[in-house]
């Protein structure tokens, strides 16, 4: 059926939250109809400062990891605006336009730095904040509606944007490949190893964030390269699972603790993000309802720390 969990993501409400492998199907299957803007930012920034926050800010390493980049995180931006004169412009990525960003698009501006907005929401707060005389200064993203923090449509299509990897491709491969492995009893695991090839190595972050945002601390992970594995990371055992992408794992972990999740020949980090957060959402499906149960009232809290009404359902 066409666009089906595009239906399920425009259906659900708070008592019916999907898991994180629906929105993957449904952000490639939104990106296959909405055009997706190409960055074109080189040679307009020879220095740029690039900020993000959480998601933002792992995705941003990605998206900009070719470029003479410093990169910075909400916390940080300020001293590297104040201590390094040769950064030439502000790029901002911010799904929502909201929360840090415009105070850090102010703050680009009182540094007289030009910046750059890449967001998912027209008329956001940040894009007010925007010169505006440039085709470069703002991006606009499509996307899904989904669960506040899942950002899978958000940051896919920012991140598709950038590799031009083809979402029906990516999508064709999750559905036929991904979604047919014989998954484990990741019920009978609380701990978890995530092994990526180290050419997607950016895409750690945005693992463990997600691990942090639907398992909190309920859950061990630790995610990290073929390469990076071989560095003391396995001294102490424990009954973990190690999930190894695009490369099977021969050495780490009992046999019977060990599981291989193909990837698409010449896998992008758009077909990694999508098969790694399909895993996850497997993941998700086999344990207690923690995300559900509680983003709710984490988005409450949320909107009186940032003084903005965040609301569980992004729209």
């Amino acid at each position: 059926m066409a666009d089906e969990h595009i239906k399920k993501l425009n259906d659900f409400d708070i008592d019916s939250l999907p898991d994180l492998d629906t929105a993957v199907l449904g952000a490639l299957e939104l990106f296959q109809k909405e055009e997706l803007p190409e960055i074109k930012l080189a040679g307009i920034y020879n220095r740029p400062l690039v900020v993000g926050s959480g998601n933002a800010e792992a995705a941003a390493r990605i998206i900009f990891q070719d470029f003479y980049a410093v990169f910075a995180s909400e916390s940080t931006y300020e001293e590297k605006l104040k201590n390094m004169p040769e950064i030439d412009g502000v790029v901002v990525l911010s799904a929502s336009g909201g929360k840090h960003a415009p105070e850090i698009l102010r703050t680009a501006k009182k540094y007289g730095k030009h910046s750059t907005l890449l967001t998912n929401t027209s008329g956001s707060p940040a894009g007010r904040e925007l010169d505006r005389a440039h085709q470069y200064d703002e991006y606009i993203f499509p996307k899904n509606r989904e669960p506040y923090t899942y950002n899978v449509s958000t940051y896919m299509g920012m991140i598709l944007g950038h590799t031009k990897e083809n979402p029906a491709d990516i999508g064709r491969f999750v559905s036929q490949n991904t979604s047919k492995l014989a998954f484990p009893d990741f019920s009978g695991y609380d701990a978890y190893y995530l092994i990526v090839p180290p050419a997607l190595s950016g895409i750690a972050r945005m693992f463990q964030i997600k691990f942090i945002e639907l398992f909190g601390r309920k859950i061990a992970r630790d995610i990290e390269t073929t390469e990076f594995v071989k560095h003391a990371t396995t001294v102490v055992p424990s009954k973990e699972l190690f999930i190894s992408f695009g490369e099977k794992n021969d050495l780490w972990g009992e046999e019977e603790n060990r599981f291989f999740v193909p990837l698409p020949e010449n896998a992008g980090y758009g077909a990694m993000m999508a098969v790694g957060y399909y895993v996850i959402g497997q993941i998700q499906k086999q344990k207690p309802p923690y995300f559900k149960q509680n983003i709710g009232n984490y988005a409450a809290l949320a909107s009186k720390i940032f003084g903005q009404e965040i609301k569980p359902i992004v729209e």
